[in-house]
């Protein structure tokens, strides 16, 4: 007899019928209580699981979840009513003839109610099956107590038992049947998914959000191998610490791409650089990396500067010798060096980006006034607000991600209304937007998508503007939808520079950029003349030349 149970269990079930999914929770408490959330044509089953349960638990407080996916069987044949559908007929004619127009539309014969039957499945046997589910855990946990029980027994194999015990004990945990309900409450509570609710529907989720719901689903895998690609992009700084620790003490190995360099730096003891189509190697940190490349680049640099100087006293001494007698054998002697002599190249630079941002006439004093202004969609997220941003000021709002950052500036644009409240726009704006995330699926070609916006501009100046954003001639040639998130960015960068803007609003624009990147568009925003409102999760780049800080977390 099993005596309490604290425990989750997951078990999917998958018939001729269709799919079903068991979840069963279950904590300690004095008594036996049981609470079953089922669909409606399978409520018959709750004395059923009452007594099962019932069978194998003595306390506990249980609660049981039922999913089905019913297949959609495809009908040999049509189930028609043909009685009522010749009843329908007739009544569609009697009103023709009373109308004197009109015509009979077969299809909607069909579709009246009753007329076509629908095959129905056999609930007894899918409930069997439903109810046959949890045997194997509940077996289990059962054997597992009638064993201890044989263990205190005069004369038991306590080392037999105890072998079997473990065999049960392991297909249980296997199956996380004590521990994963644990499991999920920490991860999703550290990576800030309790926050907007785990009930919430995924589809109603903002990107932050759903990055959220991603990397803890991959996070609770357990995986042998673990691949990361920018995984602190809409993380706020609490859970980017939280992150820091779990791979500090992650037990298996793990795959990280990050421009995150000081978290990067915090858990990694080996770089691997991709440069020019090779792989290299190094151990330690980033800044131990960074050391030794630099280094290496030096040394590389030094030994060209030598081979060069080597290879043009040669080629002088070839020219002046080579057409008199007595030095012709020493001339050819050095050509024949210089055929052999294996050239060292220099790794070509990688395009840096150079970013400027046009200036527009000079707005009105104030940019946007919020009186009294509530943000949300279906519920507010925040208090009443009361909030002014004025001409070229430089604000930055920060806090945790999944709140309404994004939801603010929207509310602040016009592009979402406020739930209450109203937000007075200023005279002259010349708005420039930089979008936390857009729609996949481009496929226009970053040449393409300039033109598109400016057909004033030549090709070559299309093409020269998106060389200064840092993208060679391979990524303008290619569609935006295979372009890496940061060569994409730089795209949308390019869109915004070749505007004249007043104002610059920008939702996360640091995400995805690579280390030169986030520098140079550092630079531009502290030179730029306008006003600038950003949301940024990055200390490190908004520090130090932002005139107001606005934290969201004390604004809700």
């Amino acid at each position: 007899m099993i005596y309490s149970m604290t425990a989750f269990a997951r078990l999917e079930i998958k018939k001729d019928w269709g799919d079903a999914v068991w979840e069963i929770r279950s904590v300690n408490q004095r008594y036996l209580e049981n609470f079953f959330r089922l669909p409606e044509q399978f409520r018959g089953l709750e004395n059923a699981l009452r007594e099962k349960l019932r069978q194998n638990l003595t306390r506990g407080k249980i609660e049981c979840l039922l999913r089905i996916d019913s297949k959609k069987q495809a009908a040999a044949e049509l189930n028609l009513n043909k009685e009522l559908a010749n009843q329908v007929i007739q009544s569609l004619q009697w009103i023709k003839s009373q109308a004197g127009e009109g015509e009979i539309n077969l299809a909607d014969v069909l579709r009246y109610p009753g007329v076509v039957e629908a095959a129905e499945q056999d609930l007894d046997a899918i409930s069997q099956d439903l109810l046959t589910a949890f045997d194997e855990l509940f077996t289990a946990e059962a054997r597992i107590n009638d064993l201890y029980m044989a263990m205190a027994e005069e004369g038991a194999d306590v080392d037999a038992l105890m072998e079997e015990v473990g065999e049960l004990q392991e297909r249980l945990e296997s199956r996380d049947f004590y521990t994963l309900d644990a499991k999920i409450d920490e991860v999703a509570r550290a990576l800030g998914v309790m926050d907007f609710g785990m009930e919430t529907d995924v589809t109603a989720l903002s990107g932050g959000q759903r990055t959220k719901v991603l990397l803890a689903k991959l996070l609770l895998e357990k995986p042998d191998i673990l691949l990361l690609d920018e995984p602190t992009n809409y993380l706020d700084a609490e859970h980017i610490d939280w992150l820091k620790r779990y791979l500090q003490n992650y037990e298996n190995a793990f795959v990280l791409i990050s421009h995150d360099i000081p978290f990067l730096n915090d858990v990694i003891n080996i770089v691997y650089h991709v440069e020019n189509q090779q792989l290299t190697r190094y151990s330690g940190d980033y800044y131990q990396f960074l050391e030794v490349y630099e280094m290496k680049k030096s040394q590389l640099e030094a030994a060209y500067e030598r081979q060069q100087k080597e290879i043009a006293d040669l080629k002088d001494f070839v020219a002046r010798n080579k057409a008199r007698v007595a030095t012709r054998n020493m001339a050819m002697s050095r050509q024949k060096k210089l055929d052999k002599m294996e050239l060292i190249e220099l790794q070509s630079e990688k395009p840096k980006p150079s970013f400027e941002f046009k200036n527009a006439r000079t707005p009105g004093r104030f940019i946007f006034q919020a009186k009294d202004l509530q943000i949300g969609y279906d519920r507010p997220l925040t208090k009443p607000l009361n909030l002014t941003f004025e001409r070229n000021q430089k604000v930055a709002i920060i806090g945790a991600n999944g709140i309404g950052k994004t939801t603010l500036l929207k509310s602040l644009l016009g592009i979402i209304p406020p739930i209450a409240g109203e937000v007075e726009r200023g005279d002259y704006l010349e708005l420039g937007y930089f979008e936390q995330e857009v729609e996949g699926g481009n496929r226009q070609t970053p040449v393409e998508a300039v033109w598109n916006a400016f057909p004033a501009l030549n090709q070559a100046e299309v093409r020269a503007a998106l060389a200064r954003c840092g993208l060679t001639t391979k990524h303008i040639e290619s569609q935006i939808q295979v372009l890496s998130g940061g060569e994409q960015a730089k795209v949308r960068f390019c869109l915004l520079m070749n505007r004249e803007n007043n104002v610059l609003v920008l939702d996360e624009p640091t995400n995805h950029l690579d280390v030169d990147a986030k520098e140079e568009l550092k630079r531009a925003l502290k030179e730029y003349k306008g006003s600038i409102l950003m949301v940024c999760h990055e200390p490190d780049f908004y520090e130090g030349w932002m005139d107001q800080i606005w934290d969201f977390n004390e604004l809700t």
